[in-house]
């Protein structure tokens, strides 16, 4: 098992290994994506040069960043009991929709909002139901002589590089008045996503995946010490293969490219106010505390900061759908 972190000490950032209560940083110059865009096999061997022949840095004494700069983000709705309960509480309807067991189904979010653990998270503008979105996301690395398009699972399953934690962060409010326009979500989503702690190479879970590809580790979240939910990884309509696979139909993958799980069973606020009728229990508020920790990964946490103040929403003219620009006036 390999961690492959981004942290800051001593005024700069750094990218390179975490073991042992320690950090060794890979030489100047490379990074994580030079890592990614290497490969697994390629990351391993690295990683046995510079673990114990860099200099280590505790641990406590870094703050630890996004473990990459993500070239996109693609967030799956994987998991049927989340979409069950979000359902409810976003549509107010009961059940899960037939399209969904039919195809995974994703959206692409932001990959220059992305944050580090104990960072802090404020409450975007006009937002007054803010909720969390505990997820396990799968990190794309190179494999030689493929081109990261139209992949089989057993393909596909060969560039999982390695897993991290995800926290999607939403905006429940402006998600549930987007979404009745038949697109998005977009500001109810765009405004943070948490990554980290670090990646764990896919090397680690080779052996934990049952007879379908699924990984049954645990999954955890709570607010302020008071557990809110858990679920398994492997509750999950389809593996991580099947996803990466599916993302790359008729399009690419490549190193660098995230893909979140979706929300696992119990694992935001949303699907809880669905399943009880109410807010219950309440949005998040300035000062919570949310820690996501992740069988086999570790543990992200951070906490909520204010909500800024300002009207963002600009409401459409009404326009009176010519087909054809009105003459220029005579002399003109």
């Amino acid at each position: 098992m390999v961690k492959i972190a981004r942290w800051n000490y001593d005024g700069g950032t750094q990218s390179g290994f975490v073991d042992g209560g320690h950090c060794y940083a890979l030489p100047a110059g490379q990074g994580v994506q030079t890592l990614l865009d290497a490969g697994l096999d390629e990351t391993l061997r690295v990683a046995g040069e510079v673990i114990g022949s860099a200099p280590a840095v505790p641990l406590t004494a870094v703050q630890l960043l996004a473990p990459l700069v993500p070239a996109t983000i693609r967030d799956f709705v994987a998991f049927e009991e989340h979409v069950e309960g979000v359902r409810k509480s976003i549509d107010g309807v009961a059940g899960v929709v037939p399209e969904w067991y039919e195809a995974p189904t994703f959206y692409f979010t932001n990959p220059h909002t992305v944050t580090g653990t104990g960072e802090v998270i404020g409450i975007p503008a006009g937002c007054t139901d803010l909720d969390f979105e505990t997820e396990v996301a799968a990190v794309v690395g190179r494999v030689p002589g493929s081109d990261g398009r139209n992949l089989t699972a057993a393909e596909a399953h060969r560039h999982i590089f390695g897993y991290t934690i995800l926290n999607d962060w939403s905006a429940r409010d402006l998600q549930r008045r987007e979404m009745k326009v038949s697109l998005g979500p977009c500001k109810g989503k765009d405004f943070a996503n948490t990554l980290g702690p670090w990646i764990v190479t896919a090397d680690e879970f080779e052996d934990r995946h049952d007879a379908e590809g699924f990984l049954p580790i645990s999954m955890a979240v709570e607010v302020n010490g008071e557990p809110i939910g858990q679920d398994l990884l492997s509750n999950m309509g389809w593996p991580f293969a099947e996803l990466v696979a599916y993302a790359s139909q008729d399009s690419v993958v490549r190193p660098g490219d995230v893909l979140g799980s979706g929300t696992c069973g119990s694992g935001c606020l949303a699907e809880l106010w669905g399943r009880n009728g109410s807010k219950t229990p309440p949005p998040l508020a300035t000062g919570d505390v949310v820690r996501m920790t992740v069988e086999g990964i570790g543990t992200i946490e951070n906490t909520v900061g204010a909500r800024r103040e300002a009207v963002t929403r600009v409401a459409a003219r009404p326009r009176p759908r010519n087909r054809v620009a009105a003459a220029a006036p005579s002399g003109v």
